[in-house]
């Protein structure tokens, strides 16, 4: 095949090779059995392997195809693994910590029946730091994920029983909307009388009624609405002379 020029006949003969070396693909394929992957799409990924080993090999090197193209073969198993398992992609510096500290985890288990080795035997024994080693641990978990419907079991005081995982994550927080309007105002606040600080404070913060601040306060609720009416007028006036004075880098 090597001495023949590209065409038909020489696509044709290799593919006479690749199939007469299909069943040695399917038995590095069955190596990697019950890891998660189905063994008809690990033999496809073995064939695929001995294509290119077939494409790759160069008789003049001197070296016996079938050392060539097992190497080829398991390599390309390997890099299937590591690229197409994985349930959201994690870092190749990461599941390198990951099979170095699953192997030292495993050695020292071994060694030592009966105790669970600690991070730092761990980390002596792969050669690691503390902190990579807890990377490692943290991929060992990651190779799949959950659904946010799969059911947790909450660790606290007020465990009520398994729970969607959903249910114990973080939603978005209303209040960053206005974290810019509330420094933008702060400048002015700080500027504005006493009293007038605590009823916009009451009002706006803490959510009172002008009745019940007026009440808080012995004025009139009336009075109450004429000072909140001014009071945030000179703020908005304060804030458009600022504005007018520095528009910012973008001119606005």
């Amino acid at each position: 095949m090597a001495r023949l020029p590209d065409g038909p006949p020489k696509e044709r003969l290799r593919q006479e090779i690749a199939t007469d070396w299909l069943p040695m693909a399917h038995r590095l394929a069955a190596r990697y059995r019950n890891r998660g992957e189905s063994l008809d799409d690990l033999r496809q990924v073995a064939a695929l392997g001995l294509v290119k080993a077939v494409t790759r090999y160069d008789p003049a090197r001197g070296t016996a195809f079938e050392s060539y193209a097992v190497p080829t073969i398991d390599g390309e198993i390997k890099r299937h693994f590591r690229d197409c398992m994985w349930s959201v992609h994690v870092p190749r510096r990461v599941q390198v910590l990951r099979a170095r500290v699953r192997a030292a985890s495993l050695e020292l288990a071994q060694e030592r029946p009966g105790r669970t080795p600690t991070t730092a035997e761990i980390a002596a024994r792969a050669g690691l730091t503390e902190s990579q080693v807890a990377d490692g641990f943290a991929a060992l978990e990651s190779f799949t994920s959950l659904s946010l419907d799969a059911h947790w079991q909450a660790r606290g005081p007020t465990d009520s029983g398994p729970m969607p995982l959903g249910e114990t994550l973080g939603a978005p927080d209303p209040a960053i909307e206005v974290v810019v309007d509330r420094e933008s105002v702060k400048p002015q606040l700080c500027r504005l009388p006493e009293r007038e600080r605590r009823i916009l404070y009451l009002r706006f913060f803490r959510g009172m009624t002008q009745s019940a601040i007026a009440d808080s306060l012995g004025i009139s609720q009336m009075h109450v609405s004429r000072l909140i009416a001014r009071s945030c007028a000179a703020i908005r006036a304060e804030l458009s002379r600022d504005l007018a004075e520095d528009p910012g880098p973008s001119g606005w």
